[in-house]
C-alpha cells in the first residue's frame, strides 16, 4: 500500500520540508578530492549518515559499497542531524552525507552557498516524525510550555509549521534545541513537556505521551519533508563512476525492502539495535522511491519545466523567510542546479 502513495506524494513534493542550519559561512567545503586509484576510483569515500530506517542502513549493513568498490575504503560516520552534516560539509570532511530537506535548502541558499548537489530522495518523511506531548491534548494546549527539537532538522521545520496551523507564534512556547538521545533523557527526567523527534526516540516517547501531529499530516497539508542525500560537487565530478555505484546500491536498498521486507529489516534493526520486528514497523513509515521514480519527470522535471524537488526546496525557503530562518529566497534555478540531474539519469536511463 505504500507504494500506492508515491505518485500523489511526489506531486506534493513541490510544498515543504525542514528547517534551517548553523555552521561557517560560502566558500567552504573546498577540500581536495580523495587520491585516485590506479582505475580512477577514489581511494576512500566518506559517508555521513544518519540513524534514520531507510535503505541507507541497508546498504552499510550489508557492505554493498565495499563489496562494488573493493579497492576503495568505505568510512561511515554517524552524525545526529542534518545541521551537522552541513557542517561536516562546509568542512570539506565527508563526500556524502544524509540531510532533511530543509538543511539542504539551507545549505543551498546564502550565506552558506554550501557546494554540494542532491543525487537522491532517501525516503518521504511520514509517521515516523511526530509531535508528542507528556500531558497535553492538542498542539494549542500547548501553549506557554517547553518543547524540545533537534535545530536544523525535518522535525524542527515540522514544529514550526504544526505550531503555525495551529494559530500559535514560536514565541508562545519556549523551544529547546536537543539532539534526540538528549530529548530521550530530558524526557525521562520531566524537563520538557514535549517534542517533536524521529524513531527510533520516539517511539520511546509515544509509550508515555500523546502524538499530536505526525509528518504525514503535515505532509496532507502540504507541508511534506524528506531525507536527502547531498554529494560533494567537487567529488560528483572526481568520480562520476563512484557517484554512480552508489546510486545503484541505494536502488538495490530500495528494491530488497519491496521484494524481501524480512531481510531489509533484519538489516535496519541490526543498525538500529532494534528487533527486525520494530524495524518493519519503522520503514513501513516511511516512503521509499526507487532510482525510475526519482530519475522521472515529475522529480527532476524537464529543460522547460522544474521538477517537484526543485520546488519543494524553494517553498521551503519560502517558509524559512517567513519564520526569519533565512535571510532571503533564492531563485528557483539556485534549486534546479543544485539536483545531480545528469548523474541520477545517468544511473536509471528511462
Amino acid at each position: 500500500m505504500r507504494h500506492r502513495l508515491v505518485p500523489a506524494l511526489l506531486l506534493v513534493l513541490g510544498l515543504a520540508a525542514c528547517a534551517p542550519t548553523t555552521g561557517a559561512g560560502a566558500g567552504a567545503g573546498q577540500a581536495a578530492a580523495p587520491a585516485r586509484n590506479a582505475d580512477g576510483s577514489p581511494k576512500e569515500i566518506r559517508i555521513g549518515y544518519q540513524l534514520i530506517p531507510n535503505g541507507d542502513l541497508i546498504v552499510k549493513d550489508q557492505r554493498w559499497l565495499e563489496t562494488a568498490l573493493p579497492d576503495t575504503t568505505i568510512t561511515w560516520t554517524k552524525f545526529d542531524s542534518g545541521g551537522d552534516v552541513n557542517t561536516a560539509m562546509v568542512a570539506g570532511g565527508i563526500d556524502i552525507g544524509l540531510a532533511g530537506s530543509a538543511p539542504v535548502t539551507r545549505g543551498l541558499s546564502a550565506p552558506l552557498n554550501i557546494p554540494y548537489k542532491v543525487p537522491w530522495i532517501f525516503d518521504v518523511i511520514g509517521e515516523n516524525e511526530a509531535l508528542v506531548a507528556r500531558q497535553a491534548t492538542s498542539i494549542a494546549g500547548l501553549k506557554g510550555k517547553k518543547i524540545a527539537t533537534p535545530f536544523s532538522s525535518t522535525s524542527h521545520y515540522s514544529l514550526l509549521a504544526a505550531l503555525q496551523q495551529a494559530g500559535l507564534k514560536e514565541s508562545d512556547v519556549t523551544v529547546v534545541d536537543l539532539e534526540p538521545q538528549d530529548i530521550q533523557a530530558a524526557w525521562t527526567r520531566g524537563d520538557i513537556d514535549a517534542a517533536y523527534v524521529w524513531t527510533p526516540v520516539l517511539g520511546e516517547l509515544r509509550k508515555t505521551g500523546t502524538v499530536l501531529i505526525t509528518s504525514k499530516d503535515l505532509a496532507a497539508k502540504g507541508k511534506l519533508t524528506a531525507d536527502l542525500a547531498v554529494v560533494r560537487s567537487e567529488f560528483a565530478t572526481a568520480f562520476p563512476g563512484a557517484l554512480r555505484t552508489w546510486l545503484v546500491q541505494q536502488d538495490r536498498a530500495v528494491k530488497l525492502v519491496r521484494s524481501d521486507g524480512q531481510a531489509a529489516a533484519a538489516a535496519v534493526g541490526r543498525q538500529l539495535n532494534i528487533t527486525p520486528a520494530e524495524a518493519a514497523e519503522q520503514i513501513g513509515e516511511l516512503v521509499l522511491l526507487d532510482g525510475g521514480q526519482q530519475a522521472g519527470a515529475d522529480y527532476l522535471g524537464t529543460p522547460d519545466r522544474p521538477g517537484t524537488l526543485a520546488e519543494n526546496l524553494r517553498s521551503t525557503a519560502e517558509f524559512l523567510k517567513a519564520q526569519n530562518k533565512l535571510p532571503s529566497v533564492p531563485a528557483l534555478s539556485v534549486f534546479q542546479a543544485g539536483l545531480a540531474t545528469e548523474e541520477l539519469r545517468d544511473a536509471f536511463p528511462g
